[in-house]
């Protein structure tokens, strides 16, 4: 079988022959793997002017529930993806990391997408700035997706998960996408774009795929691109440095392999639940996915008088773990990818042995359980020790891509910050101690060298996703060693995909570039309460000035007793001298309220109920017998997805300005309101 690209609307099988492909397991050849004659220039080219616009009139929300249909979609076909996935080596664990992680993570932003961002195609990034005296002209950032597309090259170890992950943030975001996978796992990857493709939720020209070379893409890439690479630090080097690269300003977002520590804290001794949870973790890192991970544990950091201890429940935690063909009953780590990263992996544990020592099991000791071990890609779980860690640094600058790692010892906290450090960068650091303040500066100390800690004890554990698994609502990345980049963090990745920028003029003109009210833009007054509009015929603008009311010591007095707020500058005039308050006050909540009785209209009507408040803030004091009146402004719109039985409805936020008979700004509020839809 010779895998095929997906590139301008079509399947394309590559010219020539290409690179073999095998059975991590049995060795047997899988498929054939080129992208010869691919027009990679013509592909940019395709994804700019057929997906970004499809993409780009998409609303955030719109976007969203396609990632929702097309999650649910790939859910529908796992069965396929996990019997390709034993192909690669990896056990019905390691694939559903993979398979229905990365599906998740398709999940995870589609719910976010919609509660997170607009029902725009664009995003407006945090709050107007006033830049003038009497506010005629002001500022606001916005963000608008590039034109795109994001070429995203992939590892070999998550062939659905790499993809998915980099993928979910970047069609969120309106951009579309060219996939990369790498060779070894490129068939499995293949299966689900042709799986993606066939369901004919994105819009054509959303998503692409080249198996094999990129060949010369690069080369044409401007600064609408967004190039991301998971993959070795050399590698990212060589890209990153290409002239195009450089010459317009391309954004390169890195994740590199790092060496990921993991921390046993001095008070988590044997016997606490702390140790032997630290013990289960470093077992399961090193098994999973044979150690081929990212965030993998390759540094163990434990206080000195632990060594022994340490080493000898990893070796006994590992003996139990059997190695083999995942197909067969027991097996619990399955082969590496490929026998190339074999050779690989053995060639760095050679380097690591150089100034460390083997305190696990002989390689020729391990017993493999398969039909024909010989064929297939093992490699045995390997702990090293280094007896002098600040000396001897092969364990800070070698990683070897497998079940390898080297316990590494500390005397004392001081000292542990040091080595974490001497990674010169991670992905991921985990800290198994019930010590709070210990884990605080362990955090302070090793924070600025690593995307992610992980504070693990008994309290967590149970819950916890453990320290090799990032999630989509959390950073992904890490300095230095580690790429330097970020991916997933929730919303924060979406906007590596867009274009911050700012835009000034007249609060109208910026209104109704954002469909949004600001102070001093143009107001709408009519006849009719705008209570008494449904969803579709309220306007960002439509403001209601209410009749005035004034406050008395009654009501003070009688909201400190429904309340239950007896502040003593609302109730004991005489401790008021000295204070901030000339007379007694009335509560901030009372203004608020009294408020809400001046511009509700009372009788049943479109608006169906309170859904909220945000932004509240007192200005100015309201004391005995001021007036205040209200200006109530439709600020902006939001349609929300109506499910079967519900009553269509959108949530309107209003603007609510509170002033005195002075005209002086005394309070204002933010309120939201679930509106019905007229049809």
């Amino acid at each position: 079988m010779k895998l095929k690209s997906y590139a301008m609307g079509h399947w394309y099988e590559g010219q020539d022959a290409g690179q073999e492909l095998f059975h991590a397991v049995t060795g047997e050849k899988v498929a054939e793997i080129t992208s010869a004659g691919l027009d990679f220039k013509g592909m940019l080219d395709y994804a700019r002017k057929t997906g970004s616009p499809k993409l780009k009139k998409m609303t955030f929300h719109e976007r969203a529930r396609m990632l929702k249909a097309l999650a649910q979609y790939l859910m529908s076909k796992k069965d396929e993806f996990y019997k390709l996935s034993a192909y690669t080596g990896a056990t019905h664990t390691d694939s559903w990391v993979d398979i229905e992680g990365g599906i998740g993570t398709l999940f995870t932003y589609a719910t976010k997408g919609r509660r997170e961002l607009p029902d725009e195609p664009f995003y407006i990034d945090g709050k107007p700035e006033n830049l003038s005296k009497k506010g005629t002209f002001i500022g606001h950032h916005i963000a608008v997706p590039l034109e795109g597309p994001a070429i995203h090259i992939n590892a070999f170890n998550f062939p659905c998960w790499g993809m998915l992950e980099k993928l979910s943030p970047t069609l969120l975001a309106g951009v579309p996408a060219i996939i990369k996978p790498a060779s070894q796992t490129a068939y499995l990857t293949e299966l689900m774009v042709r799986e993606i493709i066939n369901s004919g939720i994105l819009p054509e020209g959303a998503l692409q795929l080249v198996c094999g070379s990129l060949g010369d893409m690069l080369d044409y890439v401007d600064c609408q691109n967004v190039v991301t690479l998971t993959g070795s630090a050399s590698t990212g080097k060589k890209l990153k440095s290409m002239p195009s690269i450089l010459d317009n300003s391309v954004r390169f977002n890195m994740e590199a392999d790092s060496l990921n520590f993991c921390m046993l804290c001095p008070d988590s001794e044997p016997g606490k639940p702390e140790f032997d949870l630290f013990i289960k973790e470093v077992a399961r890192e090193m098994t999973s996915k044979a150690g081929q991970k990212c965030t993998a544990i390759r540094r163990i950091i434990v206080p000195e008088n632990l060594v022994d201890p340490v080493i000898d429940a990893i070796n006994l935690k590992l003996s139990k773990i059997k190695i083999g063909n995942p197909a067969l009953d027991g097996v619990k780590m399955g082969p590496l990818v490929s026998k190339g990263q074999v050779e690989e992996v053995r060639q760095r544990v050679d380097n690591l042995l150089e100034e460390c020592e083997l305190v696990s099991k002989d390689f020729e000791e391990y017993e493999i359980i398969s039909t024909n071990p010989e064929q297939g890609a093992f490699f045995p779980t390997t702990l090293l020790y280094c007896d002098d860690p600040f000396n001897k640094l092969q364990p800070h600058n070698t990683e070897a891509f497998g079940p390898v790692s080297t316990v590494i010892p500390y005397k004392n906290i001081e000292d542990a910050i040091e080595l974490a450090k001497l990674g010169k960068g991670s992905l991921v650091g985990s800290v198994f101690t019930s010590d709070n303040e210990t884990a605080r500066e362990i955090v302070l100390g090793t924070a600025a060298y690593h995307g992610r800690i992980n504070i693990i004890n008994k309290d967590c554990a149970g819950e916890s996703t453990g320290h090799g698994s990032p999630l989509p609502h959390m950073v992904h990345g890490g300095p230095g060693r580690a790429g330097g980049g970020e991916e997933l963090g929730g919303i924060r990745s979406v906007f590596h995909y867009m274009q911050r920028t700012a835009i000034q003029g007249h609060p109208t003109t910026i209104s109704a570039i954002n469909i949004e009210w600001y102070k001093g833009a143009e107001t709408f007054e009519h006849e009719k309460h705008p209570f008494r509009k449904y969803f579709e015929e309220l306007q960002i603008g439509d403001t209601l000035i209410t009749h005035k009311r004034t406050i008395t010591e009654a009501d003070i007095v009688n909201f400190a007793g429904v309340s239950g707020d007896n502040f003593y500058a609302h109730t004991d005039i005489t401790s008021l001298p000295g204070s901030l308050f000339e007379k007694r006050v009335a509560h901030g909540y009372l203004v608020i309220a009294a408020a809400a009785g001046l511009f509700v209209d009372p009788k049943k009507g479109p608006v169906l109920a309170n859904y909220g408040i945000e932004e509240a803030t007192f200005i100015k004091p309201v004391y005995v017998n001021d007036t205040i009146w209200v200006q109530l402004t439709v600020k902006s719109k939001t349609k929300k997805e109506t499910r079967e039985g519900d009553i269509p409805m959108g949530i309107v936020k209003w603007d609510v300005a509170v002033y005195n008979s002075e005209n002086e700004h005394v309070a204002r509020a933010v309120i939201l309101t679930m509106v019905a839809q007229k049809n």
